[in-house]
């Protein structure tokens, strides 16, 4: 199951107050397909103590999916926490019946490298400043304290580095299983046939958490994300 990821190097349009950020988060979400199939939900949780944060996700196979692929898929990222908010040291991807495409990252911040090991195999990519892997970025939203009109993005996305660029194309208040939630709504900038399209509601009043994400491939597959509950403080 891919994970929606945003990471966090930014330019700024315009300028919003936040609140101080979370030291506790627990989400979930309903995990659909294309025409609103359910077909995995996940559970995630987000702590901090100190400069020090700690990051799970656990995302399992329902539905009609759960008759062809009985899996629960587990992420996991640890880091520090400064100024320009989350810093990832280490980051894993593991699923329960098929180890053979674990994955594990640690991030030299000293050198800028990231070293990762995929099945059995290191490689190692160089990152820029405000890097994120594929769940802090999700996270990295909530210890913002100015957003704009446009997001440039890089993100570790398993062997290498991808820059996105975000535009911000609408604020409005969206309804979700736990509830309703003024957000702010971003789209990624395409300029390839391949690329994937993202959209991600942030909620303004729970911390800029992103209650509803939304990937749609150009081959077709469209995957939502939206929360179903969800605990900050």
């Amino acid at each position: 199951m891919k994970r929606f990821a945003l990471p966090i190097a930014l330019f700024f349009c315009s300028v919003a107050a936040a609140a101080a950020p979370p030291t506790q988060i627990e989400a979930e979400y309903i995990v659909t397909t294309n025409g609103g199939i359910t077909i995995g939900r996940a559970n995630e949780s987000f702590s901090r103590q100190g400069d020090a944060y700690s990051i799970r996700s656990e995302t399992r196979s329902e539905g009609i999916l759960k008759t062809f692929i009985d899996d629960q898929f587990t992420v996991e990222s640890t880091g520090r926490v400064d100024k320009e908010g989350l810093r990832p040291l280490e980051y894993a991807e593991r699923r329960a019946k098929d180890n053979k495409r674990d994955l594990k990252s640690t991030f030299d911040w000293k050198i800028s490298v990231m070293h990762t090991v995929l099945r059995g195999e290191p490689s190692d990519a160089w990152f820029p400043p405000g890097t994120q892997d594929r769940i802090s970025i999700m996270y990295q939203f909530t210890h913002m304290t100015e957003f704009g009109d446009t997001l440039v993005i890089p993100m570790a996305d398993r062997r290498k580095i991808n820059t996105y660029t975000y535009k911000l194309l609408e604020q409005g208040r969206i309804a979700t299983p736990a509830g309703e939630f003024d957000t702010r709504h971003y789209q990624r900038v395409t300029s390839e046939p391949n690329d994937t399209r993202v959209d991600v509601w942030l909620a303004k009043d729970r911390f800029n958490f992103p209650v509803r994400v939304i990937f749609d491939d150009p081959k077709g597959f469209k995957l939502e994300q939206l929360v179903v509950a969800l605990d900050a403080k």
